[in-house]
C-alpha cells in the first residue's frame, strides 16, 4: 500500500517490483549499476520509497528495447 507524506505518494520496493514487473533482485542490480537518476527518499527505518516519477522511469527502463550487438565469429577449431 503506498505511503502518504506531505501529501505526495511513495511507494516501497516490493510495490515498485510488482508496478514494474522487475524483480526485486533485477532492481537492486539496477539501483546499484545503472544511472536511472532516481530520487533517493528514505523513511524512518531508511527503507527506499520511490515516487510516480521514478516508476516511469523504471518501466521505462524494462521496456527499453536495444540493438543487438553482433558477436564475433572465431574461425578456429577446437
Amino acid at each position: 500500500m503506498p505511503v502518504n507524506i506531505n501529501n505526495k505518494t511513495f511507494y516501497r520496493t516490493s510495490e515498485v517490483c510488482q508496478i514494474t514487473r522487475i524483480c526485486r533482485s533485477t532492481l537492486l542490480r539496477w539501483l546499484k549499476e545503472e544511472d536511472l537518476d532516481l530520487s533517493d527518499y528514505r523513511d524512518r527505518r531508511n527503507w527506499r520509497l520511490f515516487t510516480e516519477e521514478d516508476i516511469n522511469k523504471l518501466t521505462s527502463e524494462a521496456n527499453r528495447i536495444c540493438e543487438a550487438q553482433p558477436v564475433p565469429v572465431s574461425n578456429h577449431k577446437a
